[in-house]
C-alpha cells in the first residue's frame, strides 16, 4: 500500500472517530408512550401516539441541550390494549428500558395500574386522557395529567348552566353509582352556589330500564334543567319517557352521557339542543394560533382531523422536555421537581399549570348538543 493511501486511509478512520464522538455525545433519551393501539380504542390511542411522535420529531429537529450537550429524543411506543393487566407489564418493560419519563396512558384504569410501578421507579408519568381522580389522588409524587378530572366536570357544567343556558331550577337524578354520584354533587354545589334552586335530588340505580318513579315529581316541579349522572344506556331511554311524559327541560349530563350515540339510544324523542353535555379536554380552534399550527400539522402529515387526545399527547411530551431544559437534565430524579413547577407552560390546549396533587388547573372542558341526531361541539369551556 502505497504511503498516499495510508494516508487517506488515516484520514477517513480520524473523520469516522469524530463522527463517532459527536452521535456519542448527541445522548438519546427515551420517552414511552402508552396507549391502546389494538382492539376497540385502537383509533383513540393511535391518535395519542401520533400526537407524541410528532413532539418527539420537532424536538429534534429544534435541537436541544443538556448539561452542555446536544441530545436527541426517542420516543418507545407500547400498546396496553386499555387492559389494567398488561399496562402492569409494559410498564415494567418500559422501566427496564431506562425510559426517562411516560406519556400515558390512556384509559383510567390501565393508568392508575400502571402508575404504581413509574411511581416506584421514580420515573414521571403523564396522562393526556385519564379522567379518574383516584389517578392523582393515590398521591404519587410521580402522577400528573393535562386533562380535566372527573371532579370538575361537574362544576363547569354547573356554571354553564348557569350563564350560558340562564336556568335557575334543577332536578338532579344520579344513578347510584361513584361517577354519577360525585359528579351530581359537584354540578349541585355549583348550582347552588350560583343562587339557583334545587328542586329534586332524586335516585335511580345503573341497571334502571324505567325511570317513572323519578321523573313524576320532576315533571310536577317544571325544572329549567334536568341533570343526570350516569350513562347514556340509561339517558336514552330517559329521554325517551320524558318525552312521554310531556316534560320538555333541558337535559345536561357529563361524559358518560356524551356519546354519539345518544341520540340513536333516545330514539330520536330530544330536541335539537334539548341535550347538554361535556367531555374533558378540547382547544380552541378558531382564535389560538399555536392551535391551529397543531392541528393543520396534523392533517397533513396523517391526513386525518384531530378527534381524541393527540393534542394532549403532544403537550405532554413537550412538557416533560422543557422540564428537562429547566432542570438541565434528563435525570428523573432532577426534572421531576422542575416538572411538579410548572404553572405557565403554555401549549398547543392552553397554559398548562400543575396543582399540589398533579391535576392541571382550569383544565378544558367541550361542551357539546345534539341536532338532528348527530353530536355538535358548542364550545371549549374553562
Amino acid at each position: 500500500m502505497s504511503p498516499a493511501a495510508c494516508g487517506n486511509l488515516s484520514l477517513v478512520a480520524a473523520l469516522l472517530a469524530l463522527s463517532g464522538a459527536a452521535l456519542a455525545q448527541q445522548s438519546a433519551i427515551r420517552i414511552g408512550h402508552v396507549a391502546p393501539t389494538s382492539g376497540w380504542m385502537a383509533v383513540v390511542g393511535q391518535e395519542s401516539e401520533n400526537g407524541a411522535r410528532m413532539a418527539i420529531d420537532e424536538l429534534n429537529a429544534r435541537g436541544t441541550s443538556l448539561g452542555g450537550q446536544k441530545v436527541r429524543f426517542e420516543l418507545v411506543a407500547e400498546d396496553d390494549a386499555a387492559d389494567p393487566a398488561k399496562a402492569v407489564t409494559v410498564a415494567q418493560k418500559l422501566v427496564a428500558a431506562e425510559v426517562k419519563g411516560v406519556v400515558g396512558h390512556l384509559t383510567s384504569g390501565a393508568t392508575i395500574a400502571a402508575s404504581k410501578i413509574y411511581n416506584a421507579a421514580g420515573i414521571p408519568q403523564i396522562s393526556p386522557s385519564a379522567t379518574s381522580p383516584a389517578f392523582t389522588d393515590q398521591g404519587h409524587k410521580t402522577a400528573f395529567r393535562v386533562i380535566a378530572s372527573d371532579s370538575v366536570v361537574g362544576g363547569t357544567l354547573g356554571r354553564y348552566a348557569l350563564t350560558d343556558l340562564k336556568a335557575a331550577r334543577f332536578a338532579l337524578i344520579d344513578d347510584g353509582t361513584p361517577y354519577g354520584q360525585g359528579l351530581v354533587e359537584q354540578f349541585g354545589k355549583a348550582v347552588a352556589a350560583g343562587g339557583a334552586s334545587v328542586v329534586h335530588a332524586l335516585h335511580t340505580n345503573d341497571k334502571a330500564v324505567d325511570f317513572a318513579d323519578v321523573l313524576a315529581p320532576v315533571k310536577a316541579s317544571r325544572p329549567d334543567v334536568i341533570f343526570f349522572g350516569g350513562m347514556a344506556s340509561q339517558a336514552g331511554p330517559m329521554l325517551a319517557q320524558m318525552k312521554g311524559l310531556g316534560i320538555d327541560a333541558r337535559f345536561m349530563g357529563g361524559d358518560g352521557i356524551c356519546t354519539p350515540d345518544l341520540a340513536l339510544r333516545a330514539k330520536g324523542s330530544a330536541a335539537d339542543g334539548q341535550v347538554v353535555c361535556a367531555s374533558p379536554g378540547g382547544i380552541d380552534r378558531s382564535d389560538d394560533p399555536d392551535a391551529a399550527r397543531f392541528l393543520g400539522a396534523y392533517a397533513k402529515r396523517f391526513n386525518a382531523e384531530v378527534r381524541f387526545y393527540g393534542p394532549y399527547a403532544y403537550d405532554a411530551v413537550m412538557l416533560m422536555a422543557d422540564a428537562m431544559v429547566r432542570a438541565d437534565s434528563s435525570d428523573p430524579a432532577k426534572f421531576l421537581p422542575a416538572l411538579a413547577a410548572t404553572r405557565d407552560f403554555r401549549g398547543v390546549t392552553g397554559t398548562i399549570a400543575f396543582g399540589a396533587r398533579g391535576d392541571v388547573q382550569s383544565p378544558a372542558l367541550s361542551i357539546y348538543t345534539y341536532r338532528a341526531q348527530k353530536k355538535e361541539l358548542l364550545r371549549v369551556v374553562r
